[in-house]
């Protein structure tokens, strides 16, 4: 009976703590993700919650391409103050063909991205990555290309959109962040 009641009281524990991190994460930070080229999943709530992000949708053959090197900037200029840049390759508009290896290597080794890139997903549709299915619902916006910029604040609201055609280095962009830190 005492075992019995031990275990009953952990199982309670148990499932009182997960509800209370579950409920606790923002909606858009649920579940886990892929990284790019690998096996291994990153579960969102525990690598991002209470951080300022900037969620873009790349594609490694596309002509905005060079804007990993300004993303890796400003990576690297706001990293130290809870901020971070999160990359989706999609291949939704064409632009990303090939193989997550030849993805990763553009990536990783063409522009030095050491920010998280998770693994190659469809933006909108029945297939959405869950991630930009919230963005949808939040800012009532789907990327219409390429390396659009979705600023989420530490609380895990949408609180700006950025088109393709805005610099990740320009001064609207990296204002909007700094009010965010």
């Amino acid at each position: 009976m005492k075992h019995s009641l031990l275990c009953s009281t952990a199982l309670i524990a148990s499932l009182t703590s997960s509800f209370v991190f579950s409920a606790s994460c923002p909606e858009i930070l649920n579940g886990k993700q892929r990284l790019l080229n690998s096996n291994e999943e990153i579960e969102l709530c525990e690598e991002f919650q209470g951080k300022t992000l900037l969620i873009v949708n790349t594609a490694s053959q596309c002509g905005f391409t060079p804007q990993f090197e300004q993303l890796e900037q400003l990576h690297q200029t706001y990293k130290d103050e809870g901020f971070t840049v999160v990359g989706f390759p999609s291949n939704d508009f064409r632009q990303d063909r090939g193989s997550e290896e030849q993805s990763a290597k553009i990536c990783y080794l063409d522009y030095g991205v050491t920010f998280p890139m998770m693994a190659r997903a469809s933006l909108s549709g029945p297939d959405a990555n869950p991630v930009f299915a919230e963005i949808q619902q939040q800012a009532g916006i789907k990327p219409k290309w390429n390396f659009y910029k979705f600023l989420v604040s530490k609380e895990g609201k949408v609180i700006a959109t950025f088109p393709s055609s805005t610099s990740p280095t320009s001064s609207t962009l990296k204002n909007a962040i700094e009010q965010q830190l």
